[in-house]
């Protein structure tokens, strides 16, 4: 006996409709087809445990199961609850009460029968709707997450005993539903961390303000203990909330790559990736032998801070140049091509020389000469490129230490401003698909919305020749200008602007790290 199943297997951060095909015949043999993983070949093995606790009789007969597409590579261990579900109908042992082809089902066993959480639920769930399906069973311990998808009915199972009995018409599973709206909401935006206990810095937080309001990727250089990683960490604190948008594209990312809490329907905080600077280029981009999402793609709307920027390996940091451009990320490879989005907002931090004391105000650096300068060029200038905003950050005077808190402005009151002005530009960009802040302007929109007048044109020339500014950094002083003027409301870029946004560019000046003189 043939019998039918429908799945769902994720490519990139989309699902796929996979048809799992089960015969019955005479025979012993237990094989499994359709270029699956070897996950998804040891399924026999716990389907066969899973049957046997659930108090039903194995059939001992020859059992093919056949994952369609053919031409697809099927992965991971979420095939197990289809398959045994396949089996049981193919064997007579399960008389569906409900048809099996309104449901799309996936789950993985336990040796037990219980149902494990699997990956990607929320893309599958997506396009389960998609093909018109009444429903999807799968783990409890994914029903919330599934049911962020309306017009769905999403049943959540704790055991195979539970599935069969559902689908022979003797058990009732309440169908999970939630309110996606209502629980966006909801969702808490409370944080530990608040720039109110920042002691001093106004030059930063001020340039952490205009780098948030425009999308702007930020370099911090400064010497250890300045407070470079203090005050990146309460970056998302200030960043404006999700739109519902964002976060069920969010949400599916990182569903995708497993990290999602269990009982989580939404992320309602933008993501915050601090990867160490070990870490591999595969695992910053994406890929590998079982694709999956990256560093890069699990900071989608979110920040990827990048902490002793020069200490990350060359390989690494160029491989950030294609998605900080293009806000996608193309995996390749011989057998499968993946497209993860990749629009991340780069915090980066580093040490001015090797020692740290590069331009420090009372110690001094012991750093051969030379040192400045090879030390910084471990970073690339096509990346420097794309970080709109470089900021050299001081050590805080011992004096101001113990006024901590002391009339400093808390993160709440920034937030406002940089809703205001992220306001400002989803209405200027309203009619570009895919530009949503400054950060993103392409060369006509610079041009159409940065239009300078004689004194702001005269300022900027004077000010790029007196501090030797490369030509890569006029663009960038535009559009920082652009997030500046709006964060102060004015419709056109003025002088102040321009200059706030020129001193914004520390290490394009070329007397910075090239001359290295002992204190």
């Amino acid at each position: 006996m043939l019998v039918k199943i429908l799945g769902a297997a994720v490519q990139g951060i989309d699902a796929i409709v996979v048809t799992v095909e089960v015969a019955i015949n005479n025979g012993v043999t237990f094989s499994i087809v359709g270029l699956p993983d070897a996950a998804v070949k040891e399924s026999c093995e716990r389907v066969r445990s899973a049957i046997r606790e659930s108090g039903m009789k194995i059939p001992h007969r020859q059992t093919v199961v056949n994952l369609s597409p053919a031409d697809v590579r099927k992965e991971g261990a979420a095939y197990d609850l289809p398959i045994a579900i396949g089996i049981l109908a193919g064997a007579g042992l399960l008389q569906p009460a409900r048809s099996l082809a309104d449901y799309m089902i996936m789950g993985e066993l336990s040796l037990d029968g219980t149902l494990l959480p699997i990956r990607g639920a929320l893309p599958m769930a997506i396009k389960a709707r998609e093909i018109g399906i009444k429903g999807i069973i799968l783990p409890k311990d994914n029903a919330v997450e599934a049911a962020t998808v309306n017009n769905l009915s999403v049943y959540g199972a704790g055991s195979l005993l539970e599935v069969v009995e559902f689908l022979a018409g003797k058990r009732d599973i309440e169908p999970t539903s939630i309110n996606t709206r209502e629980e966006f909401a909801k969702a808490s935006m409370l944080f530990e961390e608040d720039f109110a206990d920042v002691c001093g810095q106004e030059n930063v937080k001020r340039a952490f303000e205009v780098a948030c309001a425009g999308g702007h990727n930020i370099l911090l250089v400064g010497p250890p203990g300045a407070g470079k990683s203090m005050m990146a960490k309460r970056l998302p604190t200030i960043m404006p909330p999700l739109s519902l948008r964002e976060a069920l594209e969010t949400t599916k990312i990182h569903s995708v790559a497993g990290t999602l809490r269990g009982g989580v329907s939404l992320m309602a905080a933008r993501p915050f990736r601090s990867p160490h600077h070990t870490i591999s280029p595969v695992a910053l981009v994406g890929g590998g032998t079982h694709p999956r999402p990256g560093e890069i793609s699990l900071a989608h709307n979110g920040i990827l801070f990048l902490d002793e920027f020069p200490e990350f390996s060359r390989s690494v940091l160029e491989v950030l140049r294609q998605p900080l451009e293009d806000r996608v990320i193309t995996i390749s490879r011989a057998r499968y091509s993946v497209d993860y989005p990749a629009g991340f907002m780069l915090v980066a931090s580093m040490n001015p020389c090797p020692c740290g004391f590069y331009n420090h105000p009372t110690k001094r650096c012991t750093c051969p000469a030379g040192a400045v300068s090879k030390y910084l060029n471990r970073i690339s200038g096509p990346l420097l490129d794309r970080i709109d905003i470089q900021v050299e950050i001081l050590p805080v005077p011992f004096e101001k230490l113990h006024e901590r808190g002391a009339g400093a402005e808390r993160s709440a009151d920034i937030r406002q401003r940089v809703i205001k002005a992220r306001e400002i530009q989803e209405r200027r960009y309203a009619s570009e698909p895919h530009v949503h802040c400054n950060a993103q302007m392409n060369s006509r929109l610079l041009k159409q919305h940065v239009q300078l007048d004689p004194e702001s044109s005269a300022l900027l020339q004077r000010m790029m020749t007196k501090f030797d500014m490369s030509a890569r950094a006029y663009d960038r002083i535009l559009k920082v200008a652009r997030t500046i003027a709006d964060l102060d409301g004015s419709d056109a870029v003025q002088m102040r602007h321009i200059a706030e946004a020129a001193s914004y560019r520390n290490l394009d000046r070329s007397s910075w790290g090239s001359v290295h003189l002992p204190k």
